[in-house]
């Protein structure tokens, strides 16, 4: 294809012109014989020029053209690898599936665009997502083989996985049934228990991360914004700042907290369980700062409240998970997984009603407490109020000073009455 006026630019262009249907071969062909004629005549003319100018190509096709090509053209700069065909791309970096030759194995390569690969935080992050994920090593966790640097380009080798993500299926307006999203997320739960006892807290455990495999193995994908968990010089430089997705962010992490710890992951992999199974995000708004907002301030309906068939037991687990204060969730990714597998063989999850339980108890002994008016000491009545969440029930005593004032009012009435009924 190539001829004496091409250069290897044109020729990789020729290439994906054709193969992405713009221009016929024939057509190709012609260009490039009226590129070399204008060449003897030192009339240089670039390949691309010639495809507009003769009508085989528009200027819209010419630009995607040049995209893939300047793709292509990073993959073959990166050495030991066969370029196959591009998997996504993001602000952030491209995804490449690609051929690993010296193991004969496919690959996915992740390559930071050459417009952040001279920004020092864009590529020192970058860096170290491939060393975090390198130090986990759990079927659940995509796996990381190398990263590099060649022809400029920063580039990040890791497990190729084939299937479609957690988000490609609830996009295509198919919620997961209870019971294949609590075999996804005890997967995931399983690989933030050994993410976590590495010292690796993820903060942005989303469904776009999650991957599921042809055989329903689920994977965690996307170290980009994994941070050690006593890294108080990251934490420093971090703070204030809010790191993650709006849809799935913990309160923390909103605020710019110091430290960051397991629990934040927690609140992000309910958020992501409510998603799966009701169709809708936690918290929806017209802006990322007002979905942030209402993590911080709105409370959240239950999920049972939403679909009716969602058990108490899986309602109970993200409520807790999606607690607005840390200390009110899970005390550990391990006792998660133990209420996730508990419902799963159908019985309750003992530790998040009991973590529910002692919330509850914390904001009973709030409430009693002794109102003065007037220098007048009240003592509040207490009434029982059952409270409905789906099928499940819990029995609070709320203090109520009209209680009392309805009270004394009745009984002076009856008083009242019974003197005018012994005087006559």
């Amino acid at each position: 294809m190539a001829t004496v006026g091409s250069s290897k630019q044109d020729t990789l262009l020729g290439r994906v012109v054709v193969e992405q249907g713009f221009c016929t071969r024939d057509e190709l062909e012609d260009c490039l014989a009226l590129q070399t004629e204008l060449s003897q005549q030192s009339n240089q003319r670039s390949l691309a020029d010639l495809l507009v100018s003769n009508g085989y190509v528009t200027q819209t096709q010419l630009l995607r053209a040049r995209t893939t090509a300047d793709e292509q053209r990073v993959m073959q700069q990166i050495p030991g690898y066969q370029i196959i065909s591009k998997l996504g791309a993001g602000a952030m970096a491209t995804v490449f599936k690609a051929r690993q030759l010296s193991l004969d194995r496919i690959v996915a390569i992740k390559v930071l665009p050459k417009r952040l690969s001279e920004n020092k935080e864009f590529v020192d992050r970058f860096y170290m997502e491939g060393k975090a994920a390198a130090r986990l090593n759990h079927p659940n966790i995509v796996g990381a083989f190398d990263v590099g640097e060649a022809g400029g380009y920063h580039y990040f080798v890791m497990e190729y996985v084939e299937g479609q993500t957690v988000f490609d299926h609830i996009a295509e307006g198919n919620p997961y049934s209870e019971k294949d999203a609590i075999s996804i997320i005890i997967q995931i739960c399983k690989a933030l228990v050994h993410a976590h006892e590495n010292g690796l807290i993820h903060r942005d455990v989303k469904p776009k991360n999650i991957m599921i495999t042809p055989g329903g193995v689920a994977k965690l994908a996307d170290m980009g914004l994994a941070r050690e968990k006593d890294d108080q010089e990251a934490a420093q430089a971090e703070a204030g700042k809010a790191y993650g997705t709006p849809y799935y962010i913990s309160p923390e992490q909103i605020r710019g907290e110091l430290n960051i710890d397991f629990r934040a992951d927690i609140y992000s992999l309910g958020a992501t369980f409510y998603h799966m199974i009701t169709g809708r995000v936690p918290f929806e708004g017209a802006s990322p700062a007002v979905v942030m907002h209402k993590h911080l301030k709105e409370e959240l309906v239950p999920p049972d409240h939403i679909i009716s068939t969602i058990s108490s037991g899986t309602s109970e687990i993200i409520e807790v998970a999606m607690a607005k204060e840390p200390k009110n969730r899970y005390a550990s990714t391990q006792d998660m997984l133990s209420d996730l597998e508990a419902v799963a063989r159908g019985e309750p999850p003992v530790l998040a009603r009991k973590a529910y339980d002692l919330t509850s108890l914390a904001n009973l002994e709030k409430s009693g407490r002794e109102v003065r008016e007037g220098g007048v000491i009240m003592v509040e009545a207490s009434r029982e109020q059952t409270i409905d969440f789906g099928s499940r029930t819990w029995t609070e005593k709320l203090s109520d000073p009209l209680v009392v004032t309805l009270s004394a009012l009745l009984l002076m009435a009856v008083l009242i009455i019974i003197v005018l009924l012994l005087s006559r």
